[in-house]
């Protein structure tokens, strides 16, 4: 198992699309199964979670109805949303850029055996690509779902959305959950001295770790609230709903940045829930 490699430095730039992807591609094959170990147990290999908050789709219900649509997860990592749309009687599809990712999903597929009577809670299929270049015919998904996943990595959201909504069928649905924007102005830390404003949050360049020839190693992308509005009604779809999960009630877990601290006092997660049409 390799790791990611340490950055030597970080900075605050613009990136290109192919340089993030390249980045990021490599970061996260190099961090499947240490992330899977690490984060496995609280996201559930069958359960949609829509953030390190903890809340589940059985909690927010923001898909609709789910049983016997055709939906597709992009930057679904390990699968689990798809698993758990195909889990309620959906026809998943789960993309992901990471190769090593999508192997961690069929591991744990190889592993999984559906209750008798129940059904299989696995993905009709795996499909390695980039969420902002889908390789899927127009209006093929009733769903598109993405949790935490594609839009906080690439530098194109308007390219991202206009595929999902490309690839709906009229009346189809798009829910994506992204790191909540107004985190951007906060160190990632998840005790007090990430309660002080350090960066600005109009200032959209992009989040580099980079090495020492300045080649990037991983990166973060930001939009502003409004960003994220616009681009969804550029894209054709409708929003339905902006939804900001509180932190939940006695949830003491840590996750990164993310801690009841910090989680009680600002958002850490945005939810866009949209639909085509």
């Amino acid at each position: 198992m390799t790791t990611p490699p340490t950055p030597d430095r970080v900075s605050r730039r613009p990136v290109s699309h192919e340089e993030s992807v390249r980045a990021v591609r490599s970061w996260w094959d190099a961090e499947a199964e240490s992330y899977h170990a690490e984060h496995g147990t609280f996201l559930g290999d069958a359960s949609l979670t829509w953030g390190p908050e903890g809340w589940t789709e059985e909690d927010l219900g923001l898909l609709g109805p789910v049983a016997g649509r055709d939906v597709l997860e992009v930057g679904a990592g390990a699968g689990q949303g798809a698993r758990w749309c195909a889990a309620q009687g959906a026809r998943a599809v789960a993309t992901d850029l990471s190769a090593g990712m999508l192997r961690v999903a069929r591991r744990i597929d190889a592993a999984t055996t559906a209750p008798p009577g129940m059904a299989t809670g696995r993905p009709v299929g795996y499909v390695q690509c980039d969420g902002a270049r889908l390789p899927f015919p127009d209006a093929s998904f009733d769903l598109v779902i993405t949790a935490h996943g594609v839009l906080s990595f690439i530098p194109d959201l308007q390219d991202a959305l206009d595929q999902w909504a490309r690839v709906l069928r009229p009346g189809g649905r798009c829910v994506a959950s992204v790191s909540h924007p107004f985190r951007w102005a906060f160190p990632d830390v998840p005790g007090p001295e990430g309660l002080t404003v350090g960066f600005s949050y109009f200032d959209r360049r992009a989040y580099v770790e980079e090495s020492e020839d300045g080649e990037a190693t991983y990166t973060e992308h930001h939009r502003t609230v409004g960003d994220l509005v616009r681009a969804v009604a550029a894209s054709g779809l409708r929003l339905l709903d902006l939804v900001e999960p509180a932190w939940p009630d006695g949830g003491d877990h840590v996750w990164g940045g993310w801690s009841r601290l910090r989680g009680e006092l600002i958002p850490g997660t945005l939810v866009l829930v949209c639909v085509k049409g």
